[in-house]
């Protein structure tokens, strides 16, 4: 999805022209959750002015009731008509950045430390983080009064068709909506597990993907809404199938050079992409707080469904953390398995990001490469090739993250502290409760 360069005076007229009768200004918190403020449009001149505030002290991570007062600056070129519900006047969204009420970036806002940590890349020669999502997710019945069921709405397996594919119209109609809002669609199809589908659309910049991911996220929501359905991004919704993933596609370019690509090497791959390469699998179990953020990501990450478990890398197979595709080129990348879509893209982008940065400016070297099949190797095999694991809890991960300087540092004190209370909150409040599971183990039994 190209962003294309909007002005105040194009927002004007398209507001006239399409009856726009309100305006959503949408952030983010620290968890990934959209939020937004609604105004009607004869605010747009306040809107424009970077004038209109809200309680950051209500949204999770962001700052203390003393501290509450937050401006909007929206980003002109998220310019976006919604293309539903013109009942009572179209509705047009901004994205916005969160500034100080002296007008500096708040250091708390994701989209901010995104571009933060981008222009520490800009400064070591490397213009733009291209980024190619795959976000997968389900889609459930609804019951009578509008509330999700664990009932699929399909018995489709990877790549089928109607009428096993039952959401395929669900999916169709995603797709065109988003078509009309100027996304690329690549590629659409059922997902391994039933009521599982993916979407894939084209790359862009690193701030431009992650708008879209959440701009993604609320269109397939809405979408499945209309069709009586429930779409969750939940990694795991179900046990025993296959669950859901975000994977990210990623390359790192000089102007419009890759610097991936190196045609004169065995592979094609450069000395620069396999220092990102190290980066990334050296910083893994730090990152996956950060890319796998709920206590059901976890549920997701184990041996037998397709998602990674263990830090090695590939160009072969799919069953280690990072995948090397084919493709070389302006097209040379690396694919992260192990994120899923509950990641706040700003955070799991930049900490990303921060991680390669860190194995390129130290000149890390990556272990040789695993081409078999990790999930049939044995413990001793894995430790031979020097293979190890992803943290297997979320509280695992907080304390990988806790020992790994590089990527706290991606997040920023502000951040880093934010996201840990709110991350160890959920684990202890997960370790407290007692599961039927448990209760149908050891309730008669002991």
């Amino acid at each position: 999805m190209a962003r294309a360069q909007i002005t105040a005076d194009k927002i004007r007229e398209a507001v006239q022209e399409q009856n726009v009768q309100f305006l959503r200004l949408m952030f983010t918190d620290i968890n990934g959750i959209i939020k937004n403020v609604e105004v009607p449009v004869d605010q747009l001149k306040k809107v424009l002015a970077n004038k209109i505030m809200f309680d950051g002290s209500s949204i999770d991570g962001f700052v203390r009731i003393e501290e509450s007062d937050m401006l909007l600056y929206p980003d002109l070129n998220t310019w976006l008509v919604f293309p539903w519900g013109s009942e009572h006047g179209k509705v047009a969204r901004l994205i916005c950045d969160v500034h100080n009420p002296d007008g500096t970036p708040f250091a708390g806002d994701p989209r901010n430390n995104l571009k933060r940590v981008l222009a520490e890349a800009r400064e070591a020669g490397y213009t733009t983080f291209n980024i190619g999502p795959e976000p997968e997710f389900f889609l459930f019945k609804l019951d009578e009064e509008d509330r999700p069921t664990l009932e699929l709405n399909d018995k489709g397996g990877y790549f089928d068709f109607a009428p096993v594919d039952l959401g395929e119209n669900t999916r169709r109609d995603i797709v065109l909506e988003l078509e009309k809002m100027g996304f690329e669609v690549e590629a659409s199809h059922h997902e391994v597990a039933p009521g599982q589908h993916e979407i894939d659309f084209k790359y862009a910049d690193a701030v431009t993907a992650a708008d879209n991911i959440q701009t993604f996220k609320l269109v397939v929501k809405t979408i499945a809404r209309q069709h009586g359905l429930h779409a969750t991004f939940m990694p795991k919704p179900l046990a025993g199938i296959n669950g859901s993933g975000m994977h990210i596609n990623m390359s790192l370019f000089k102007g419009d050079k890759n610097a991936f690509f190196d045609p004169d090497t065995d592979d094609q791959l450069s000395a620069e992409s396999r220092h990102f390469l190290a980066g990334l699998l050296t910083h893994a179990r730090a990152l996956t707080a950060v890319n796998n953020p709920t206590v059901n990501s976890y549920k997701r990450l184990v041996p037998g469904y397709e998602a990674p478990v263990y830090v090695a890398w590939s160009g072969r197979n799919r069953s280690p953390l990072i995948r090397v595709p084919q493709s070389r080129g302006l097209s040379t990348r690396l694919e992260m398995r192990s994120v899923d879509p509950t990641a706040n893209p700003y955070l799991a982008i930049g900490a990303i990001l921060a991680a390669g940065m860190d194995g390129l400016n130290n000149k890390l070297t990556p272990a040789a490469p695993v081409h078999r099949n990790i999930y049939r190797m044995t413990p001793e095999e894995r430790k031979a090739n020097h293979i190890t694991d992803l943290p297997s809890t979320l509280h695992n991960a907080l304390k990988a993250l806790a020992a790994d300087e590089v990527v706290i540092g991606a997040l920023g004190p502000h951040l880093y502290q934010s996201f840990v209370d709110s991350k160890r909150m959920e684990w202890d409040g997960y370790r407290q409760s007692v599961s039927k599971w448990e209760r149908d183990q050891y309730l008669e039994l002991y």
